[in-house]
């Protein structure tokens, strides 16, 4: 075995468990992942780099965070060359966007599932999060978030009721608000679509309207704040509840997302330009390894603790706008009175 095999074996064939703890992945879905980058990712061999080889160097780096000067030490492979394939096979990736986003299926209305069952039509949930980037001096202050004085970006991602990216949205500075952001999702011609009567689930960061169902305001909301044995007392109170547990989907997804790829982790390496289309690339890979393995390793590190209790979208009219709607906060009403009505029967 040369020395190239021989740090493939090291890295990757040697067993699954190595293979999952250095590339996040079985040996079988890699060599899938390979195959996929080859044939519709436009990846080929480079010089005289093979496409595994360059797959698992890009992986190793995104799993682990790791810097080229690290990298040219452990594959033997000039600096330059560890560079120019992480740009290669980051492109990659993300080609192979229309093949790994999740497409949307909305609550059936004969859904016997707990958390789901409720909000019929719902397409998942959606939040932004904060993801740390590297900006010349003069931009920082659009990039500085209110929240934590970090420089980040702010991304926007929206998640099916399996923890799967659904839409994201990179390359919005880390001052802007998140509903500016989804404003802009939107509005780009390949931006977020809503079909009525469909919606995703919001946090209070949000505008509780068509299209985005959120939680009543000044009531209990974490799913913290259930832990304790507090059963909930009005309309409100189990609405709340019942849109955490489902909305904590989004929460779970971000979660396990930063904890496989610790490249997201800090700002080091990458200007922001580059550090988008990695994040791009980490929430495709991440659909990626929840579609092809079905036990995700990083699901059960990761679970928050929770209160117990193929239908395409199609062309139809979409959603535009984020603003308040009577006729929403009247949907919400009936919706939390129904909930009440039905768990108070059978309590």
């Amino acid at each position: 075995m040369d020395r190239r095999h021989s740090i493939l074996y090291r890295y990757v064939y040697e067993s699954d468990s190595v293979s999952i703890s250095q590339i996040r992945m079985t040996r079988s879905c890699f060599k899938k992942l390979c195959d996929m980058l080859e044939t519709y990712g436009k990846l080929s061999p480079s010089g005289n780099m093979d496409v595994d080889e360059q797959v698992v160097i890009f992986l190793h780096m995104c799993a682990h965070n790791v810097e080229n000067g690290v990298m040219i030490n452990r594959f033997h492979r000039s600096g330059e060359m560890i560079s120019k394939c992480f740009a290669r096979v980051c492109n990659a990736v993300i080609r192979l966007h229309p093949r790994l986003l999740k497409k949307p299926e909305p609550v059936p209305h004969n859904s016997t599932d707990q958390r789901w069952k409720w909000f019929k039509n719902c397409l998942g949930a959606l939040d932004g999060t904060y993801i740390k980037c590297l900006v010349p001096p003069e931009d920082e202050p659009r990039y500085r978030t209110i929240l934590n004085n970090e420089i980040a970006t702010n991304v926007l991602g929206a998640c099916s009721q399996d923890m799967q990216f659904i839409f994201v949205l990179v390359g919005w500075e880390g001052s802007a608000t998140d509903g500016r952001v989804l404003r802009d999702a939107l509005l780009r011609p390949h931006g977020l679509k809503v079909p009525r009567p469909c919606y995703y689930l919001v946090d209070t960061g949000y505008t509780n309207g068509e299209g985005f169902l959120g939680p009543y305001r000044d009531e209990k909301y974490r799913l913290k704040d259930w832990c304790d044995g507090h059963q909930p007392t009005t309309p409100k109170e189990l609405f709340n509840m019942r849109h955490s547990s489902a909305r904590n989907v989004i929460e779970r997804c971000f979660s396990i997302l930063k904890a496989r790829w610790r490249i997201l982790d800090d700002n080091l390496y990458y200007p922001v330009e580059l550090k988008d289309r990695i994040i791009m690339a980490c929430c495709l890979l991440h659909n990626y390894v929840r579609q092809e393995m079905p036990n995700d390793p990083f699901e059960y590190q990761y679970e928050s603790s929770e209160v117990t209790e193929d239908l395409g979208v199609g062309d139809r009219d979409y959603i535009t706008s984020v603003g308040t709607s009577n006729e929403w906060d009247a949907f919400r009403n009936d919706l939390a009175q129904s909930m009440f009505e039905s768990w108070t029967a059978t309590n």
